[in-house]
């Protein structure tokens, strides 16, 4: 096992720890019938926090050194990126890497230091650092938001890449949400995990997949039919 499929299994096995990843029978908001559920919430502890800015420190410094990503900040996206923003800034400091941070409000402030922003100004190469890609929507507009401050975006790091087609079954799109994300924002993205890691763990020796890999012909079915 290499270094890089030995975290990406720590990680899935700390979200199964959490329960932030489980297995049953669920509905999207999309009202897509899905095998798994995958709920950031779960990371709800300080000490899971720090685990979990742990993975993603690592797994962008691991990007930066393939030369996947160049970055100069972070930002994290109201409101959920807020506190991954910071916890990721201070995984990557105790690495050796310290680099600024902002993060922006959803409504504006007419006092104080005012405006939307707070934390280092907005400037050279962004990388924004949020929990998934649904649609793409809310990852477009911190690409915007960072634009219109005169800062390039540099990526997005999420910790779940799905990998499925989005829309109805009827008029499923040809790429994943990522995909059309990336092609429509020339942003990269970089994902602690995806679906076919999720896979291969399950398909694993681990102590934690054996129990679950009752689960794994619901989990190739809908790979087959949704992935892209």
């Amino acid at each position: 096992m290499t270094e890089k499929s030995a975290q990406t299994d720590a990680f899935i096995e700390f979200a199964l720890e959490t329960g932030a990843l489980t297995f049953g029978d669920f509905t999207t908001k999309s009202g897509r019938k899905t095998p798994f559920f995958f709920n950031a919430g779960r990371f709800d502890s300080g000490a899971s926090l720090r685990r979990l800015a742990g993975f993603y420190a690592q797994t962008l410094l691991d990007a930066r050194a393939a030369g996947a990503l160049s970055f100069d900040m972070i930002f994290g996206p109201a409101y959920k990126g807020i506190a991954l923003a910071a916890a990721t800034a201070m995984a990557l400091a105790e690495r050796g890497l310290d680099v600024p941070y902002s993060y922006n409000r959803k409504e504006s402030k007419d006092h104080g230091e005012g405006g939307t922003l707070v934390g280092a100004p907005l400037a050279g190469r962004v990388l924004i650092i949020d929990d998934v890609i649904t649609d793409g929507a809310a990852k477009r507009e911190s690409v915007a938001l960072l634009r219109a401050h005169g800062a390039q975006p540099a990526g997005v790091v999420i910790m779940l890449d799905r990998m499925e087609r989005i829309g109805p079954d009827t008029a499923l799109s040809a790429e994943s949400a990522v995909q059309a994300f990336e092609k429509s924002t020339g942003t990269p993205v970089v994902a602690i995990t995806n679906l076919d890691k999720l896979l291969a763990f399950l398909h694993s020796g681990s102590p934690l997949a054996t129990p679950l890999q009752a689960q794994l012909p619901a989990m190739e079915a809908y790979r087959k039919r949704y992935g892209a």
